[in-house]
């Protein structure tokens, strides 16, 4: 039996993209030749795999029920044809994609880039923002390492705690408030950050738990900005403490511990389990772990 294993790359390329034009760019070819393969697929397995409704394709059953065993293949084949080398950073030449809540980004970015620039000068990292929504960023490879705040735990998933801590409350050195307690923290107006726009998070249950509402007045979805809110005006955030750092103190900001009592929230490091094995990768996480550690330990909020 004849067997040509660029079928097997292609199926997978076209099952994650869930396009002919996508797959193409994935695999630097054509849209014409990813078609032509696509037609070559179909008659190896009986099956269209992908079917036009509109302006998108969809996949077939057969196409869904085969989409893990078949990127499991690839990445086995790859690993199997790739050669065995010890780690040299000086002439590594990779880019690492990462996903990370604002905050970390902001605060551990400098030192982790600082690391890797000193390490391995050929390394780049593309920083990405938190979805909105879950994605399988992780699991098809489009995201090498995230970190973000609380566990999602996924069998195909590894995971660390590289930190863990709470909010902290920042406003503006003249800011009235000098003291937080409940009903201070309450009547102030407030800015949250929430990637999906919301008015409300669980800050706002345990106020009216004890009988309190406070007045949000913005809401931004990156902790940097609403520092900058802050500081412009006589308004409260609560942010992690991670955030709480120089950039809030240069802008003219001071931090005082909430009155809330809330178990600290883990901050997790998150990557496929392909990467268990992979020196590169085994390097990136322990420069993660430790720039996250000389922040301070604080996750993210919503």
């Amino acid at each position: 039996m004849q067997l040509d294993l660029n079928l097997l790359i292609a199926l997978d390329a076209l099952l994650e993209e869930g396009s002919v034009g996508g797959a193409a760019d994935r695999l630097g070819l054509s849209q014409p030749a990813v078609s032509r393969t696509l037609g070559r697929i179909r008659r190896a397995t009986g099956d269209q795999i992908l079917v036009r409704s509109g302006q998108v394709m969809l996949p077939t059953p057969y196409a869904i029920a085969v989409r893990e065993r078949v990127h499991d293949l690839v990445e086995q084949a790859q690993a199997l044809l790739s050669p065995v080398r010890e780690l040299d950073l000086a002439v590594l030449e990779r880019t690492f994609t990462l996903r990370c809540h604002d905050a970390v980004t902001d605060a551990a970015g400098p030192v982790l880039l600082g690391a890797v620039r000193a390490e391995a000068p050929g390394v780049r990292l593309r920083f990405l923002a938190e979805p909105v929504d879950d994605t399988d960023d992780l699991r098809s490879g489009r995201v090498d390492l995230e970190v973000s705040a609380g566990h999602r735990p996924r069998p195909e998933l590894r995971s660390e705690v590289v930190g863990a801590g709470g909010l902290v409350a920042v406003l503006r050195t003249g800011h009235p408030i000098t003291a937080l307690t409940w009903e201070s923290y309450a009547a102030a107006d407030h800015v949250i950050v929430s990637r999906r726009g919301r008015l409300r998070d669980p800050v706002d249950d345990v106020l009216e738990a004890r009988g309190l509402a406070r007045r949000v007045v913005a809401c931004v979805p990156t902790t940097a900005a609403a520092l900058r809110l802050v500081a412009a005006g006589d308004l409260v955030a609560a942010v992690p403490a991670m955030a709480a750092g120089p950039e809030a103190a240069a802008l003219g900001l001071r931090a005082l511990s909430l009155p809330l009592e809330r178990r600290p929230v883990p901050l997790v490091m998150s990557w496929h389990r392909r990467y268990d094995g992979d020196a590169a990768h085994t390097w990136l996480r322990s420069r993660v772990r430790r720039a996250v550690g000389s922040t301070g330990r604080p996750p993210g909020g919503e």
